[in-house]
């Protein structure tokens, strides 16, 4: 991540600059008191450089100036370079903000976009273990806190240190003694401020889960509307909703009483300190050890420290906040890839001869996935898997709900890797090949019709962004799609809504299958592709699927007979492993557990 460091230097120069002018307009402070009340030393004094000497030839100066020109004079004068200071200060302190600026928005982009980039390379186990509502309670929430409880605080994070230092050379130099008293209660404000600080960080860190558990009951009640409607569970769902929201708000009330309690105490302790200065200080002028006009200097320097270790604190219990969420946030972009490819990966663009399962087999981890605990203990989806897929033919995999059809498929694509053998293409193993170059291989149609809040035709080019309108709409014919397209409100630059919602349900699939036809993968995958549509649709969306399969490599995962009637080979799994292989005649002559499946109307 690029920090911007001649940013941040521009910044910390600037603000130094504002400081500067900020500081030479405080010296006018002793010159203008002692003119004002004529109580400045009119004898001529050398100067060099320390705070009496300094103090003394300006009274000199003034008094030789006010007796040529007149007081009235020189108070314009000091009030002119006043306001010189002032805006020069205002103006490099602008100027110091303005090149944070891009600091502080160019590193929350970057974050954004390695987090999303991030979410889109981890492996498919990774959001079988982590629930959706956190993933986006981490893009939306915790990225907002890391913005304005570390990024924003990058602000006074340079401001702040460099005006404590630059004021308190300036306190020593004026009377080193006065300086000492407020050390003294420097330390007891950092040892609270830290103290507070360990507990925010905690809080917000459980009140930042409690939000993720907040993103997912909605999640989840969105995606399964219809399901609450059906069941009258309005009542019951908002109940819990209000459960998760109570335990959030009560979370929140703590970091925000914790956060807020830094800024109170660094300021009720810098009253404690200034009090303690006015009294020591002016015990000083009575006792004729300070000028008046030197304490006046000192108080109204301090007072101007003040703020900047108020903001110092105030940062830091912000930055507690934005560190808890920073760490939701980096679990996520740190997290194993798993899936991870070969730093010699083998470029592949074509498929001559055939695939092998090598006596594979594949156990999913306790924390990655239902299925495991469907599987029993042990954990075993597929067990000693070995099939032979020969280019232009297609193959069917049939059996029970569970039984390792569709792992099998997530193996081949490298969602998942295999505990045990190997999957082989043109006689290499697939691991050894670059991942995009692999999935480039290999196109999907699964049972659910996956589509995106976009255009028709950019749902349809989605595999293939470099395709025109003519490759488009030559795909959508293949694919039976093109006589409705041309009837919907914009044809072809007709929005679908969000997962497709305008469309119906043999709609949405023959676009999925233009999508794969586009694409023009020379393996096909069909993971019940026809499942959960009517007989009409299936009957559309069938032929579709035969234009998509011809001439290609194609696995068929059904429970339908229509789509598995003409493989080439049928393989039945039960219980992770090959019971049965055939083609459909000769499983019906075998009479066993293809006839069984046939015969409960299951395929």
């Amino acid at each position: 991540m690029r920090f911007y460091p001649g940013h941040i230097a521009a910044s910390v120069f600037f603000e130094l600059l504002g400081i500067l002018f900020n500081l030479s307009s405080f010296v006018f402070i002793v010159p203008f008191v002692e003119l004002l009340f004529g109580v400045g030393d009119a004898s001529p004094h050398s100067f060099s450089f320390n705070q009496k000497d300094i103090s003394e030839w300006m009274s000199w100066q003034l008094s030789v100036w006010s007796e040529r020109h007149g007081v009235l004079y020189c108070l314009l004068v000091i009030a002119l370079v006043y306001l010189a200071c002032s805006f020069f200060s205002n103006l490099f302190r602008y100027l110091a903000l303005w090149f944070l600026a891009p600091v502080r928005n160019g590193i929350v982009e970057r974050l954004r976009n390695n987090l999303y980039r991030r979410i889109t390379v981890l492996p498919v186990a990774f959001f079988k273990s982590h629930r959706t509502g956190d993933i986006l309670s981490c893009m939306s929430n915790d990225i907002a806190d890391v913005e304005w409880g570390v990024i924003s605080s990058i602000t006074s994070l340079v401001k702040s240190p460099v005006n404590i230092v630059v004021f308190s050379a300036t306190l020593v130099f004026i009377s080193p003694t006065l300086f000492l008293y407020f050390l003294l209660v420097t330390p007891v404000v950092f040892m609270l401020v830290g103290f507070v600080g360990g507990h925010l960080k905690r809080n917000a860190r459980k009140g930042q889960d409690k939000l993720g558990s907040l993103f997912s009951v909605i999640e989840e009640s969105l995606a399964n509307i219809r399901v609450v409607k059906a069941f009258g569970a309005e009542e019951r769902q908002a109940a819990f909703f209000a459960s998760v929201a109570g335990d959030y708000r009560r979370r929140t009330n703590r970091v925000v009483s914790l956060k807020e309690l830094g800024s109170p105490l660094s300021e009720i302790l810098a009253t404690i300190a200034m009090a303690a200065i006015v009294v020591i200080g002016g015990s000083y002028v009575i006792a004729g050890r300070m000028h008046p006009s030197v304490f006046i200097l000192f108080v109204v320097v301090f007072a101007r420290i003040v703020p900047p270790i108020h903001n110092l604190v105030k940062s830091w219990s912000a930055m507690q906040k934005g560190n808890a969420a920073a760490a939701r946030i980096f679990a996520i972009i740190d997290a194993d890839e798993v899936i991870v490819e070969a730093p010699d990966a083998l470029s592949v663009s074509s498929f001559n001869g055939n695939i092998e399962f090598r006596d594979v087999s594949f156990a999913y981890t306790d924390s990655v996935s239902d299925n495991a605990v469907a599987m029993g203990s042990n954990n075993i989806v597929l067990n000693h898997i070995n099939i032979v897929i020969s280019k232009g033919k297609t193959v069917a995999l049939v059996g029970p709900s569970g039984a390792g059809k569709s792992t099998l498929v997530d193996l081949l694509l490298r969602f998942y890797d295999p505990t045990g053998g190997s999957i082989v293409i043109d006689g290499i193993d697939i691991c050894r090949f670059k991942i995009d170059d692999l999935r480039r291989l290999v196109s999907l149609v699964t049972q659910e019709s996956i589509l995106f809040n976009d255009t028709v035709a950019n749902n349809i080019a989605f595999g293939n962004t470099a395709a025109t309108f003519d490759d488009i709409r030559r795909a959508a014919k293949l694919a039976c799609a093109d006589g409705f397209i041309e009837s919907l409100p914009d044809g072809y630059d007709t929005l679908v809504g969000d997962r497709g919602v305008t469309l119906s349900g043999g709609q949405r699939q023959r676009l999925c299958i233009a999508r794969a036809l586009l694409k023009n993968a020379p393996i096909l995958i069909l993971d019940e592709a026809t499942a959960s549509l009517d007989n009409e649709s299936e009957r559309q969306v069938q032929a579709a699927l035969q234009s998509l399969m011809h001439n290609r490599t194609t696995i068929v995962i059904a429970h339908r007979l229509s789509t598995v009637r003409d493989a080439d080979v049928i393989h039945v799994l039960d219980n992770g492993r090959i019971v049965e292989s055939g083609s459909h005649d000769e499983l019906v002559r075998l009479g066993g557990e293809y006839c069984r499946l046939l015969a409960s109307q299951i395929v």
